[in-house]
């Protein structure tokens, strides 16, 4: 048995219309299913899904790892990013390890990095 990809990932927000304005705001255009008044709401990313969903204010969590989204330009993320407002915790640098990225943290604290791997 061979594990092949990873469908979806399900990240917690304690408000939907806002969690979807953000990621709306980076280019999180396609949502087949929800929405800002849903209590649950999908994004397609490529051939997988980042899905939203509301949890009440008494549920709390901490940093729990991060989300690494590959794009086709960091830099045009990145400058999304800062027209939107947001404040990116790091600025776009070419790693060690061959990809350009940088870190964001979306409104319910969740680490978010947008990455392009570096041609060799």
């Amino acid at each position: 048995m061979t594990i092949e990809s990873i469908s979806a990932i399900t990240i917690a927000t304690h408000d939907m219309a806002r969690a979807v304005t953000f990621y709306r705001a980076l280019g999180f255009d396609d949502i087949p299913y929800g929405g800002a008044e849903s209590p649950f709401t999908t994004f397609r990313v490529g051939t997988g899904f980042l899905n939203l969903i509301a949890t009440p204010t008494d549920k709390q969590w901490s940093w729990w790892g991060r989300i690494i989204f590959h794009v086709g330009d960091v830099d045009a993320v990145y400058a999304k990013a800062l027209a939107a407002g947001f404040s990116p915790s790091t600025t776009p640098r070419d790693a060690e390890w061959g990809e350009r990225y940088f870190h964001l943290t979306d409104p319910d604290g969740h680490e978010l990095s947008f990455a392009r791997p570096l041609r060799r």
